[in-house]
């Protein structure tokens, strides 16, 4: 306190009782955050009690990591400190969110041993917008799909379902994931694969089968195969005849392993798995097992 008696503070002073260095407090002063209430004789800034408190509140807006403008926004009460905060808030959020998507791509790119070309495609695909991302899905969608009416309605809000975007807070498996996922459905190899199979799947339904079916005939695959291979049939057995006259009747049996020899392709079953982590399901059972069992049945059974 200055020995005039006015009960004012030098810049040393008030640097003393508040635990900041003279030089901080002198460049909040020369910003307009914290001027002086008064001037010595000899010129020099002097501060009052209520110039501790506003430089406590300057300390502890900068320790949570606001910026000069929102600071003086705050002092001159042009907003609240609750409004800032909020505001602040959502930049955090901002921030983390694009913190969490670069961990990914280099984690990703430390375990590929990526090149640079292929560093730069996982940053661009990992980067984009929530609306470019959507639009990658809808081109997949409507390119499988084109001119294929009689698809199981079913089947289309499943892929739909599957080909999940990337969530607003995403982990960074989950990001990992997305940069394959939309990798693999840009591919026209695999778009034309998947094609395939709605095509097959359309071609198989006749107008008055209700949606729902096609999954119908997936989960009836899995439980007659799954028998057959917990009793040991083997695929070329008379026995395994009876289990694909069962399940399959009078279908075009060389269509059908066509189409199952495309289900178990080892992208499609990875495309499975990608989705599932985008969807948050964690692994989901692949039954590879008993669609290799129907196809191998199938080849070593043939027209019979």
């Amino acid at each position: 306190m200055t020995e005039d008696g006015t009960g004012l503070l030098t810049i040393g002073e008030l640097a003393r009782a508040t635990g900041l260095t003279v030089r901080t407090i002198r460049y909040w002063s020369d910003e307009g955050a914290l001027p002086p209430v008064a001037r010595s004789a000899g010129g020099y800034r002097l501060y009052d009690a209520g110039s501790a408190a506003r430089l406590e509140l300057i300390r502890t807006l900068r320790e949570l990591g606001l910026g000069l403008d929102d600071v003086h926004r705050v002092l001159a009460g042009e907003r609240s400190v609750a409004e800032v905060a909020a505001a602040h808030v959502a930049a955090l959020d901002a921030r983390i969110a694009a913190l969490k998507v670069t961990r990914a791509v280099l984690s990703t790119v430390a375990r590929r041993g990526s090149s640079a070309e292929e560093t730069t495609l996982m940053n661009r695909l990992a980067r984009l917008s929530a609306a470019e991302r959507q639009r990658i899905v809808k081109d997949f969608m409507a390119e499988i799909f084109a001119g294929v009416d009689t698809a199981d309605p079913d089947v289309r809000t499943r892929l739909r379902f599957a080909t999940a975007n990337l969530p607003d807070d995403p982990t960074p498996e989950q990001v990992d994931a997305w940069v394959e996922l939309a990798e693999l459905i840009q591919d026209p190899e695999f778009r034309a694969l998947m094609r395939g199979m709605i095509e097959f799947n359309a071609a198989d339904r006749g107008p008055d089968v209700p949606p729902g079916t096609s999954l119908w005939f997936v989960s009836r695959l899995v439980q007659l195969a799954g028998d057959a291979l917990r009793q040991g049939v083997a695929p070329g057995s008379p026995e395994a005849e009876e289990v694909l006259r069962g399940l399959l009747g009078n279908a075009d049996r060389a269509a059908v392993l066509e189409c199952l020899t495309a289900a178990a392709n080892e992208r499609v079953a990875r495309y499975r798995q990608l989705s599932a982590v985008l969807s948050g399901l964690g692994p989901q059972p692949s039954h590879e097992e008993e669609f290799s069992w129907v196809v191998a049945a199938l080849r070593s059974c043939g027209g019979r």
